[in-house]
């Protein structure tokens, strides 16, 4: 349904285009001429049933009233000017409330909502800071946490879409997600000049999702590329105003990918069977479903403490040691900064997240148990080969939930003391003796640290790299 804005302009649009006056339709559906003009300012949300009688007297359906989209470019200007006036950083100012009239011409329109834009650009530039970021992320951690990493809703719309193409269990083909696609108008389209930014393109527009020809190394599958795509329109998102947005919108939408490549009921059966067998392996979840060994772990994480009972941890870490992505909900010490943000730091040497990278054989899984100051944890890694380097992906649980595990009968134990430096960042007092003053390395930066984040409407994608690409394949 449109926004009372919309509505009520595109009311007016084809009250004028009928010819009416306020009057006449007044009279027509028995509703004074202010209500209507309120109706048509926004300012009033009518009954159905005067929708019903609008619809009839300007010779429309309901649902052209009821149309999300501005009825003509000036309307949309006149909207677009309307909230901008209405956010925070614009009533900060102090100023005014410019309302478009008649008189106001197309181009000073124009003009009053491109430095509106612009304004909105710079505040967000103000803000985008690695700091920024990090406190935002730090939060959504947290938020996540406090729910178990669980989202019902969006399980429920998931499975709606998957109960449409009638998928319940096994791995979704390509068919089913284009089938799914195509409940909100979207069609795939494959092809190998996305921005180089840019995992996936949507054209809005045209009704297309743009994706690579093939998946991306130790990254997203073209199916869960696809899904994400879909659930950005199916969950109604919108331009991000800031990065804390930006980040529930991206959790969103992996969430919704992931509850159709593994359904809940089917994957809660699944993990309920192995719990009782003792025997819940990743590795099985990840083939029974046909998705990429993360995309099973951070799965098991959204079910294992709703369904099963089980508290856990998740790490995705690069070769150096550093956090991509983690998750936690069984008190694990996960490394921190000063703002409590986990990403970027390095993780103990004794953890499996690293000590699986000293194995020379790595097609199977690494388990082992690690004592820490907290207690004992059991843990499993899988390595892998990203696009520049590579990287574990680690699902833990307290050692009282190891009994329910595959692999827990490894000899394999270690000791970490972090976040004591003494533990596996400090050398020995002998080696500090012996080379001090004596060494030097060249480093490998990781320049994504001195980086300031991407200023586009993504962050990340570059706004003209992506405008250019939809020009460019708008005509396809």
């Amino acid at each position: 349904m449109a926004d009372l804005s919309t509505l009520g302009r595109r009311i007016r649009h084809f009250r004028t285009k009928a010819g009416l006056t306020l009057e006449e339709v007044g009279e027509i559906t028995g509703t004074a001429p202010s209500q209507l003009s309120m109706i048509e300012n926004g300012h009033r949300e009518p009954r159905l049933s005067l929708l019903e009688s609008l619809a009839t007297a300007l010779a429309v359906s309901t649902s052209d009233l009821l149309d999300g989209e501005p009825p003509s470019p000036r309307a949309a200007l006149e909207i677009e000017l309307e909230r901008a006036q209405a956010s925070p950083a614009y009533r900060e100012l102090g100023l005014p409330i410019l309302r478009p009239t008649r008189a106001m011409s197309d181009t000073m329109l124009k003009t009053l909502v491109g430095l509106h834009r612009e304004l909105d650009r710079r505040a967000r530039m103000s803000i985008a800071t690695p700091e920024e970021a990090r406190r935002a992320n730090t939060q959504h951690r947290a938020d996540m946490r406090e729910r178990n990493n669980h989202l019902p809703e969006i399980e429920a719309i998931a499975e709606q879409a998957t109960k449409a193409v009638r998928h319940t269990t096994g791995a979704l083909t390509h068919r089913a997600v284009a089938q799914i696609a195509q409940q909100v108008g979207l069609t795939i389209v494959h092809t190998d000049d996305l921005p180089h930014s840019a995992r996936a393109v949507v054209d809005r527009e045209h009704g297309r999702i743009y994706i690579p020809p093939a998946s991306i190394p130790g990254g997203h599958g073209l199916r869960s590329l696809a899904l994400q795509a879909v659930a950005n329109r199916m969950l109604g998102h919108r331009e991000p105003v800031d990065y804390a947005d930006f980040l529930r919108q991206r959790l969103e939408a992996s969430y919704f990918a992931a509850a159709c490549l593994m359904p809940r009921a089917a994957s809660v059966e699944f993990l309920e069977r192995a719990k009782r067998n003792r025997n819940i392996a990743i590795e099985d979840f990840r083939d029974t479903f046909g998705v990429t060994h993360e995309g099973a772990a951070l799965r098991f994480t959204n079910l294992a403490t709703q369904y099963l009972g089980i508290t856990l941890h998740y790490l995705r870490v690069d070769g150096d040691g550093s956090v991509v992505g983690a998750y936690e909900n069984d008190g694990l010490p996960l490394p921190q900064d000063a703002t409590g943000s986990t990403e970027g730091e390095v993780v103990c040497r004794h953890w499996s997240a690293r000590q699986a990278f000293a194995r020379t054989t790595r097609t199977s899984e690494h388990y082992q148990y690690t004592d820490t100051p907290v207690g004992t944890f059991f843990e499993s890694t899988q390595t892998g080969i990203g696009t520049n380097s590579e990287f574990s992906i680690t699902l833990g649980v307290p050692y009282a939930e190891s009994k329910w595990f595959r692999g827990r009968e490894t000899q394999r134990r270690e000791l970490s003391t972090c976040p004591d430096a003494r533990c596996c960042r400090r050398p020995d007092d002998g080696l500090t003796e012996r080379w001090k003053g004596q060494g030097w390395a060249s480093p490998r930066v990781r320049t994504h640290l001195f980086a300031p984040l991407p200023q586009g409407t993504y962050p990340g994608v570059d706004d003209r790299e992506l405008y250019e690409f939809l020009e460019a394949h708008a005509h396809d």
